[in-house]
């Protein structure tokens, strides 16, 4: 039941693939070579798991800081995610990554490079700790998690950098005006009898297509100098909505000439249709 040594035979195993790789000849036997590919995939990420849990008990409160993860697009966050972050540094060191411009790839070689060492060492070391004292974590061994967990953030964030247009500090701002629209349009439909708590609670799919449409109402309305605030400029709004910017503002025209009565009826309305 020990980390370390779960982190020794999750090691050995990615040792034993390496080798295995090293001593086949790819172009004799391709069907093999990629199957051993992905055994490596999986050990790796096998590793890196543990490595993970390992950080968590021994050095919680010198983790890195993952802020930045907000600023990635979604279909980022995966569980893979940090295997992906050790593949690519292997490619970009052997010359192999062109996914990124060549300008990226020079910057990032040395980031690579450094967590790839880094990476060596805490394997060289954790195994050594496993073998003598399983149960322990001595200074030295925190002191290189800690390099390889910052060393290793420090490479995520640039190398998503690189690929994608990560979110502006006013992009994520614009995001969380969005949740709290959201928030209180399903607080005010509540008070208002448009949803019940029971809908909420059993996620009823009807909700998917109301609560946009009651936000929409809200933050045209109720609450205009948020998220669908028109005194903005569509550049200053967030990409969800700037798209409809006419749109929203012939909205906005047709729901103020609607009394509170008439009003009432559109939004019970629209919480009944699909």
């Amino acid at each position: 039941p020990r980390l370390l040594s779960q982190f020794f035979f999750a090691d050995e195993r990615v040792v034993q693939v390496v080798a295995e790789i090293n001593g086949l000849n790819a172009e004799l036997d391709p069907q093999q070579y990629l199957v051993l590919l992905n055994q490596l995939h999986l050990s790796q990420a096998h590793l890196l798991a543990i490595l993970e849990r390992i950080m968590e008990e021994c050095i919680p409160t010198q983790r890195h800081s993952r802020d930045y993860l907000v600023k990635f697009p979604e279909e980022l966050l995966v569980d893979n995610l940090g295997n992906h972050m050790l593949f690519a540094a292997e490619c970009l060191l052997a010359g192999t990554f062109l996914e990124v411009e060549e300008a990226d790839r020079a910057q990032l070689r040395p980031q690579a490079r450094n967590l790839l060492c880094s990476l060596e060492l805490v394997r060289t070391m954790l195994r050594e700790q496993s073998l003598s004292q399983p149960g322990s974590y001595p200074e030295p061994v925190r002191a290189v998690l800690v390099q390889f967990d910052r060393l290793f953030a420090e490479f995520e964030l640039s190398y998503v950098s690189s690929l994608v247009a990560v979110k502006s500090p006013e992009e994520i701002y614009r995001q969380q005006e969005i949740i709290v629209l959201f928030c209180e349009t399903v607080e005010r439909a509540l008070r208002l009898g448009y949803l019940t708590q029971e809908m909420i609670d059993g996620y009823e799919p009807l909700l998917m297509f109301t609560i946009p449409r009651l936000a929409i109402i809200s933050g045209l309305l109720i609450y205009p100098e948020g998220p669908l605030s028109l005194e903005r400029s569509p550049e200053q709004m967030s990409r969800v909505f700037s798209p409809f910017y006419n749109l929203l503002k012939k909205i906005r025209d047709l729901l103020r000439v609607l009394s509170a009565e008439e009003l009432c009826l559109l939004e019970r309305s629209l919480c009944a249709a699909e």
